[in-house]
């Protein structure tokens, strides 16, 4: 008979979530190693009750596994008081703010494809989540000291850093799908080679350095095949035409969709395998992929307007509704994440060796002592232990410094609420370098102004 782990309890930060919150319902109804509570709490109320209703429904399905009880609850207390994991996924603010930090420095011809984890959106979606994560860390300190928490929210090194900063005694990673994708890729490369038709991710072993969203393979394999040459054939092929396949072929109206020419030309630039989506990696080295909308179009992704996520939304309550009511039923399968396997793990049903977003104890070693960087960990019984990954590759190091040096220094300055500070560290932000000081400080008013909501007390 396999073991069993059961009485677990889950808190979930942001339990209305239309999104994550699905995923892992389904992942936990399919896994029967577990079973337990999750308490969802969320600032919309009303939302994490039709949570309740959908998770419960699931897990009443004949052919669900997992024995799973879901609970809205009031406060933070309600939710961390003796919980084993803390699952984090908030929006920080509302799409209005976010409307600032996407479109407003467009009128600077500044360009962002995502704006949630560096430039100037990432940097005031930063200043308005930083506060948020310091009352949801102060509140497992004092509620649930011992539980691992996973984060989902951008932007992730920022989040697991302010955790970090504020109980340093926290067990917290991060995750991140991004380096999923482009191990998916790899596949599609063996096959595209007449190698393997038939690989899955888990036999795509890759050495993982750098921060969140741009992430590096130094090494790539597929049983005793090298797979950096394959994917430089793979490259010279659809460099200039993009890869285009079912999966992909509608990114002109798709907005998540991209024909992976930015990963492509990085590869051809700096010799490892730029391990994101196209609309994150050109942001951390925009020259050239970002200059205006044609280039953008030209490397053949798409930049995410805030109209687009609004209209999303208001999808994905309806379909809420839906599911709540029972019109509509979620397909049971699995998401390929690894939030539940990573509890697994962690309550003992084996190891797993994954990237995560931790502090860095040396295992990227050109990058400075913890700093929150993703790598590869190897997790097991109550331990994450990070793999030596070795350096950044020598020439990608000084645009990786400048974004870990931001990463570094916001916290603080926006845990002080000091404006100044801000301000300076903001005028220094790479993708603003072809702006003057002036309109780089007009940009911050501006950009300030349209998140004031959310920074009272600020000096």
């Amino acid at each position: 008979m396999s073991e069993k782990r059961e009485n677990v309890t889950i808190a979930y930060i942001g339990g209305g979530s239309r999104n994550w919150a699905w995923t892992l319902m389904t992942d936990l109804a399919l896994e029967e190693s577990m079973s337990g509570c999750i308490r969802l709490y969320d600032i919309n109320r009303e939302a994490a009750k039709i949570n309740e209703t959908i998770g419960n429904h699931l897990t009443a399905r004949p052919e669900a596994v997992g024995e799973w009880n879901y609970r809205a609850v009031d406060t933070l207390q309600d939710a961390l008081t003796g919980a084993d994991f803390v699952i984090v996924s908030i929006l920080p603010g509302t799409f209005e703010e976010m409307r600032s930090d996407v479109h407003a420095p467009e009128e600077y011809g500044v360009y962002q494809s995502v704006g949630d984890t560096v430039g100037p959106g990432g940097f005031f979606r930063a200043m308005r989540t930083i506060p948020m994560f310091e009352e949801i860390g102060l509140a497992i300190k004092e509620y649930a000291p011992d539980a691992w928490v996973i984060n989902y929210t951008n932007p992730m090194t920022i989040c697991v850093k302010t955790l970090y900063t504020v109980f340093p005694q926290i067990k917290a990673v991060g995750c991140c799908h991004e380096v999923f994708g482009t191990q998916k890729l790899l596949i599609k490369v063996l096959k595209e080679a007449g190698i393997a038709e038939d690989a899955k991710r888990e036999e795509i072993i890759t050495n993982v350095v750098g921060i969140n969203h741009f992430t590096w393979f130094t090494q790539a394999s597929y049983r005793n095949v090298d797979l950096m040459p394959v994917y430089d054939k793979f490259v010279e092929k659809y460099l200039e035409t993009g890869y285009i396949d079912e999966e992909n072929k509608e990114w002109e109206r798709d907005t998540f969709k991209f024909c992976e020419r930015v990963k492509m030309d990085m590869f051809k630039r700096y010799g490892a395998i730029a391990a994101a989506g196209d609309r994150h990696l050109a942001e951390f080295m925009p020259e050239g992929y970002l200059d205006d909308k044609e280039t953008v179009r030209d490397w053949m992704y798409s930049l995410t307007t805030v109209d687009w996520r609004v209209n999303d939304m208001k999808s994905k309550i309806a379909r809420s509704k839906r599911l709540a009511s029972g019109e509509e039923e979620i397909e049971l399968k699995s998401s390929g994440e690894e939030g539940v396997a990573i509890m697994k793990a962690i309550l003992g049903l084996g190891n797993l060796v994954t990237n995560v977003n931790f502090p860095n104890q040396g295992q990227i070693t050109n990058l400075p002592v913890n700093a929150i960087v993703e790598s590869n960990a190897v997790i097991g019984y109550d331990s994450v232990r990070p793999v030596f990954a070795g350096e950044v590759p020598t020439d990608v190091l000084p645009y990786m410094n400048e974004h870990v040096d931001m990463q570094e220094n916001i916290v603080g300055i926006v845990l002080s609420k000091d404006k100044r500070a801000a301000k300076e560290l903001f005028l220094k932000l790479p993708m603003l370098k072809k702006l003057s000081e002036t309109e780089k400080a007009d940009l911050f008013e501006k950009m300030f102004d349209g998140t004031k909501a959310y920074l009272d007390g600020w000096k």
